[in-house]
């Protein structure tokens, strides 16, 4: 098992930053991919990035690309999303992933472990 516990999420105006951690426990995070997922009011849960367990491949939603970063500090069962030029659409409870695997994808259903969410709102 793993439990994953978001934060850093909150109200942030129109261009500005915020950067989102998920601390994993319970196992070793050695060999687990993680992939940060967010779901917007009356939405369907999208995929938002991803990274593979050594760090070297990732992954982005191409609305995300070049605004968002990324990133995992395996020595502190931690990864990062780093969000930068915030939009309004980019509100949404965001939610980081394990899966069983060294392996990235942007595929929700490959991830076994989910945490509660954070709240990120962008006001215009």
């Amino acid at each position: 098992q793993v439990q994953l516990v978001e934060s850093g999420g909150g109200l942030v105006q129109a261009g500005g930053s915020l950067t989102l951690s998920c601390a994993a426990s319970g196992r070793t995070f050695g060999n687990v991919a993680m992939g940060w997922f967010r779901q917007a009011p009356g939405k369907e849960r999208e995929s938002v990035a991803a990274i593979s367990w050594s760090g070297i491949t990732t992954y982005y939603q191409a609305s995300v690309k070049g605004r968002f970063t990324i990133s995992r500090d395996n020595t502190k069962n931690t990864v990062y999303l780093q969000m930068s030029s915030l939009k309004p659409e980019d509100t949404a409870v965001y939610y980081c992933a394990a899966r069983s695997s060294s392996v990235a994808t942007m595929v929700d259903r490959n991830y076994d472990f989910w945490g509660q969410g954070t709240q990120v709102t962008v006001s215009s």
